[in-house]
Order: structure tokens, then C-alpha cells, then sequence
């Protein structure tokens, strides 16, 4: 992190009422609990998987005209 990076976190943080250190812990399981969230619906909004030929040849075939 350069300098000015920190100096801004420091006065995040002490805004916050909190030390450096513990902002940037604070900080970072955020990220962390984002990233993970991101991933679960990253895995929910996945399309079931397209059925194969044979079974959509069949499914056609059972129904009426």
C-alpha cells in the first residue's frame, strides 16, 4: 500500500472511531464475505444444463399435435 493509500485509510479509520490496523481487518473479511457472496450467486443464477438430443427427440415425440 503507498502512502497516500494509508493516510487515506487512517483517516477512515479514524473516522470510524477504530485503529489502522483494525480497519483494514474489518476491511478485508468484508471483501472476503462479499467475494463469497458473489460466488453463491454466480452458482444459483447458472442455467440447469440444456437437456441431450435423444431426450428432447422424445419428449417431442410424446407430445400431442
Amino acid at each position: 500500500m503507498t502512502e497516500g493509500q494509508r493516510a487515506y485509510e487512517a483517516k477512515r479509520a479514524a473516522k470510524a472511531g477504530m485503529s489502522l490496523d483494525k480497519w483494514m481487518t474489518l476491511k478485508a473479511k468484508e471483501a472476503e464475505a462479499e467475494r463469497a457472496a458473489a460466488a453463491k450467486t454466480v452458482e444459483v443464477a447458472q442455467p440447469a444444463k440444456k437437456t441431450g438430443f435423444f431426450s428432447r427427440l422424445l419428449e417431442r415425440a410424446q407430445k400431442p399435435l
